[in-house]
């Protein structure tokens, strides 16, 4: 196991490096550039003071000069200042990782409490009223944009009924209230969010679940368990449901490179400060080493999810064995 874990680190090295290469072309390919969003709004804006930008930015260098200048940053975990404010990349994503973590972990949390469970019913309980019910709000789940249900809900729950707020991660006069006070006020901030984000990742988990029950009970050792006259709780928990947990270790390990850039339009709506909103900042004004460094993340994430999922395989079903 040692050696299969030593050896997928070290495939990730060229990975990343290939990353890195196609993501740093295409994002500098992409129309428009840093120099031309800060200058188009200003009619005084000589050539001379484009070029000087582009000088500033490193913009004027060729693409693969750029990127070795960046890659030598990179290796010393440095990628760069931003174009917008001139703070560290590294500086503003750590401000920010702390809001999107909190909020999608607590998202998966919940899509795997419900989610689950559901499933597990639904196909133990196959064609009944459970399983139908179950079935449309899988469907609803589906066909739902996340955005336009969570337009509808800051309208009934912040804008009518003025039970829950519809921005930001805290009220403003938070600094004047208790400890108790600051906590309810914090969860009442995240419900929202929160629970929106769940939404569709409990409908598609839940069937997954689902379809992954129903192929384990119907294998001939799940007929034999309960030939043997084993109670249904035991043959559907012990000897099924950790059979039917392999395509469920695949999605949680593809679900942690989310925890850092899956709230885009969640914090974008909520106006959230977090790497989503950073993210979606940076696009709009090219600002090409914040993105790089989101990016970058997000793939090193990407690669360490699956990881995780292959190593998780080996734990959860017992026939799978790691070749030395």
């Amino acid at each position: 196991m040692h050696l299969y874990i030593a050896r997928r680190l070290l495939l990730m090295i060229p990975l990343i490096f290939g990353i890195t290469i196609i993501t740093f072309t295409v994002i500098h390919l992409a129309p428009g550039g840093p120099v031309e969003v800060q200058t188009e709004m200003s009619l005084k804006a000589s050539a001379q003071a484009r070029d000087n930008l582009k000088k500033l930015y490193g913009l004027d260098k060729p693409l693969h000069v750029q990127y070795f200048d960046w890659l030598k940053r990179f290796a010393k975990l440095d990628f760069g200042k931003s174009f917008v404010d001139g703070r560290k990349v590294i500086d503003k994503i750590f401000e920010r990782i702390p809001v999107t973590l909190t909020i999608n972990i607590l998202s998966l949390i919940l899509i795997f409490i419900v989610a689950i469970p559901i499933g597990v019913l639904s196909a133990t309980k196959q064609y009944s009223l459970f399983d139908k019910i179950s079935t449309v709000f899988v469907f609803v789940g589906f066909s739902t944009p996340a955005f336009w249900l969570a337009l509808l809900l800051m309208i009934l729950f912040g804008v009518n009924l003025g039970l829950l707020p519809i921005s930001g991660i805290q009220s403003i006069d938070v600094s004047e209230m208790g400890p108790f006070e600051r906590l309810v006020d914090w969860i009442k901030h995240l419900i929202l969010p929160v629970g929106i984000s769940a939404f569709g990742g409990i409908a598609g988990l839940s069937r997954y679940s689902r379809s992954s029950m129903l192929e384990v009970i119907r294998q001939d050792y799940i007929r034999t368990a309960r030939a043997k006259g084993l109670k249904e709780s035991e043959v559907v928990f012990k000897h099924a449901f950790r059979n039917a947990l392999m395509p469920i270790v695949t999605i949680l390990g593809l679900s942690v490179p989310g925890l850092i850039g899956g709230g885009v339009i969640f914090e974008t709506i909520f106006a959230i400060p977090g790497m989503g909103q950073l993210f979606y900042a940076a696009t709009m004004s090219r600002d090409y080493p914040t993105i790089m460094g989101i990016l970058v993340i997000g793939a090193i994430l990407t690669l360490i999810g699956n990881l995780i999922a292959d190593i998780s395989y080996a734990l959860v079903d017992p026939r799978i064995r790691v070749r030395k």
